[in-house]
């Protein structure tokens, strides 16, 4: 039986995303700096790496998700949005409340850290990397990563709106395979009415 691609397409590669591996950098960039530079104990260890970590999942899910539910999809896409710029806060927070620099714009280190950034989506690059830097140092890459995500998400979310408009929601997708169906297969009666094939059992002995 061949499998019909054009309904509810299952073809959604979540680990293909820019989006999502940027934010699974931003998760073991994360894991490493809440528990080396936070206090044992500290709840802010486990607010962060959450955060971190529904960054990444609600990504992955919302994804899925969008092959029943654009509604859904979208959803999860934006808490995806919002958990990282919670994450973003404490980031700032973390430098501000220590004294430490927070890297303008135009900063060379920061330009030099965007440049690296944009060009580098392996997690490993940014675990190996980062064993060599300052807290000051990691919490700067993480806020660039955060930014940089946060520009493909929204850019992520204004694609999946579009295709939104263009192709209806799933309840009309469904229709307009149903229609499909009954056209290839010979279906359709007068006055634009559906024929639809009896659904009674055979019955061989007569």
């Amino acid at each position: 039986m061949q499998e019909d691609k054009d309904f509810l397409w299952q073809g959604n590669d979540y680990r293909s995303l820019k989006a999502f591996r940027k934010a699974e950098c931003i998760y073991d960039v994360t894991y490493y700096f809440a528990h080396k530079y936070l206090k044992p104990g500290d709840r802010t260890i486990d607010q962060m790496v959450q955060a971190a970590r529904s960054g990444k999942q609600n990504l992955a899910e919302g994804n899925i998700d969008g092959n029943t539910s654009r509604e859904m999809e979208l959803k999860l896409t934006n808490v995806n949005r919002a958990s990282l710029h919670e994450l973003l806060l404490d980031y700032e927070d973390y430098l501000r409340v220590r004294g430490l620099e927070q890297w303008k714009y135009d900063d060379a280190r920061c330009i030099k850290t965007r440049a690296f950034c944009k060009a580098h989506l392996e997690s490993s690059v940014y675990r190996e990397k980062i064993k060599e830097r300052s807290d000051e140092t990691i919490a700067n890459i993480a806020i660039t990563l955060i930014h940089q995500c946060d520009v493909l998400i929204r850019g992520l979310i204004e694609w999946k709106k579009r295709a939104f408009k263009e192709k209806g929601g799933i309840k009309e997708e469904m229709y307009r395979a149903r229609k499909e169906w009954l056209r290839r297969n010979g279906y359709g009666g007068s006055n634009g009415q559906e024929e639809l094939p009896s659904l009674k059992p055979k019955n061989n002995n007569k």
